[in-house]
């Protein structure tokens, strides 16, 4: 089964956008094969304005994110993995919505990857 998240990222991002807000993506840097500029990253995360006026060639796909954007004057392409993706959410009111970390592990088997349902027991 594919994962939700980036079908719930690419929703967000249109209903961000849609109310003239702008959308936001907060980015785990560390050992997860971004490409951001290094400069701008903190604690080992970066935010990223994705507004359709700030960047060039948007795709969004399953596995990745990636676009150009300029920083301090320069052009750069950055990838993101989904795994990456922290947060989605807009810069005006922190609408959107966090993923949690330990969900999207990418080191970590898929089978530990999944939630584990809760089971209910007969207690008489």
């Amino acid at each position: 089964m594919n994962s939700l998240k980036p079908y719930l990222i690419r929703a967000i991002f249109e209903w961000i956008v849609e109310n003239s807000l702008t959308p936001h993506l907060l980015v785990a840097t560390e050992n997860t094969g971004a490409v951001v500029p290094e400069t701008f990253i903190a604690d080992g995360k970066i935010v990223l304005n994705i507004r359709p006026e700030a960047t060039q060639g948007l795709s969004m796909g399953n596995e990745i994110i990636e676009f150009d954007a300029r920083f301090s004057g320069k052009s750069m392409h950055l990838i993101i993995p989904v795994p990456a993706v922290l947060a989605i959410y807009s810069k005006e009111d922190g609408k959107g919505m966090v993923f949690n970390e330990d969900d999207n592990d990418p080191t970590r088997p898929p089978e530990e990857n999944v939630p584990v349902k809760p089971e209910l027991h007969i207690v008489k």
